[in-house]
């Protein structure tokens, strides 16, 4: 098997199924009990935020559990918005964000009556500095940006951005790392909350957490018994909390030399793929060295993503969020404004365990389907 889609979900790591299990096994007492046991299970769990704090240098933050970036997104963007929108209801994101954020900000203009303000990313997929600079005032509260692109790599200048939103006392900066943890280095203590899904950097589904600036409050999205600090109510798993901390830690060791390995993937498989006719390489030599992002010309895309599949050759076309139900990606039409090749777009996302042998592997079947398959 050779699995190529990455950015989608990651194959765990045994250090890191074997610190779940180790805990689920032992320390299974509910962390919010008052007796000894729930609480020796609560200092586990205490000990997780700890561990993920002090893997981003962080003194100012605090760690919120949930399930996944998806349900950290939905809980800073509409739990901030509702609790302060009397400051103003202006907010701000980009047209390439993470169907995660689109649909938040989408529902808060719907059903809430705010002011959306969604930037037009440049041609290397990008927001500038001026561009934000031009579409915050006073009534703004929100901006969220992501920091690496889920479908091109594309890398945003967070300090930047996070320099032109500190102006403005009312409004907060929200980043979606999702796809940067363990892979770029960022001054966190310089963003307001960032949020991260286990899965994506070798942890397990169902692990995720939203880490918030001390003192930023926020409506909860689910009520019940006030745990998390009253954010996110319902009995925290200690398992998959540690699991988290330990993925965390892992993907913050060694970024550079990873970074330079995996950069060598990309840069060889981006000259294999030159030499094929009928492709237009998305992805440029700016962007996240983990993803690279192609369209074809003369063939789908779904129907050479099924054949590879057959060859047990993993990939994607799309984002995984969206893939059964949409047939074009709005990030390839956002960046080319094409849309044969946002139809036909291929993602390739590398982990640091991936090789050019199965590159190779890969081109050459590649090649192989491109000739026989007809569409």
């Amino acid at each position: 098997m050779i699995y190529l889609d990455n950015a989608a979900t990651t194959k765990p790591k045994k250090e890191i199924i074997d610190a779940f299990l180790a805990i689920e096994n032992q320390y299974y007492a509910n962390p919010s009990s008052i007796h000894s046991f729930g609480m020796k299970t609560n200092s586990y769990l205490e000990k997780a935020r700890n561990v993920i704090l002090n893997s981003f240098r962080l003194n100012n933050h605090q760690v919120i559990f949930t399930s996944s970036s998806t349900e950290a997104c939905n809980l800073l963007i509409k739990g901030y918005c509702l609790s302060h929108q009397n400051r103003g209801k202006r907010i701000i994101t980009s047209n390439i964000e993470h169907a995660s954020v689109l649909e938040c900000f989408n529902q808060l203009k719907e059903q809430f009556g705010f002011e959306v303000i969604i930037l037009d990313v440049n041609k290397d997929g990008i927001i500038e500095k001026e561009q934000l600079e031009l579409a915050m005032n006073d009534k703004t509260i929100l901006v969220s940006i992501m920091a690496i692109n889920n479908e091109v790599g594309s890398i945003n200048p967070i300090e930047q951005l996070s320099k032109v939103v500190k102006q403005y006392p009312k409004c907060i900066f929200m980043v979606d790392t999702t796809q940067a943890i363990g892979k770029i280095n960022l001054n966190y203590n310089d963003i307001d909350a960032f949020v991260i899904s286990g899965h994506k950097i070798h942890g397990l589904k169902g692990s995720g957490c939203l880490i918030l600036k001390k003192g930023i409050s926020l409506l909860p999205l689910i009520s019940g018994g006030g745990q998390e600090n009253n954010l996110r109510s319902g009995t925290v798993s200690v398992s998959l909390a540690v699991s988290l901390a330990k993925a965390i830690q892992l993907a913050n060791k060694d970024i550079e030399q990873k970074n330079n390995y995996v950069s060598t993937l990309k840069t060889y498989l981006i000259n294999q793929l030159k030499n094929i006719d009928g492709i237009v390489i998305n992805s440029n030599q700016y962007c996240s060295p983990y993803i690279v992002n192609f369209s074809l010309i003369n063939k789908k895309a779904a129907v050479i993503v099924e054949a590879l599949s057959r060859k047990d050759i993993y990939i994607s076309s799309v984002s995984a969020c969206h893939s059964r139900k949409e047939k074009s990606s709005y990030v390839i039409k956002a960046l080319t404004n094409d849309d044969l090749l946002a139809k036909n777009s291929i993602r390739i996302s590398f982990s640091e365990e991936n090789t050019t042998l199965e590159i190779d592997q890969f081109i050459n079947e590649l090649k192989d389907a491109l000739e026989r398959v007809k569409s």
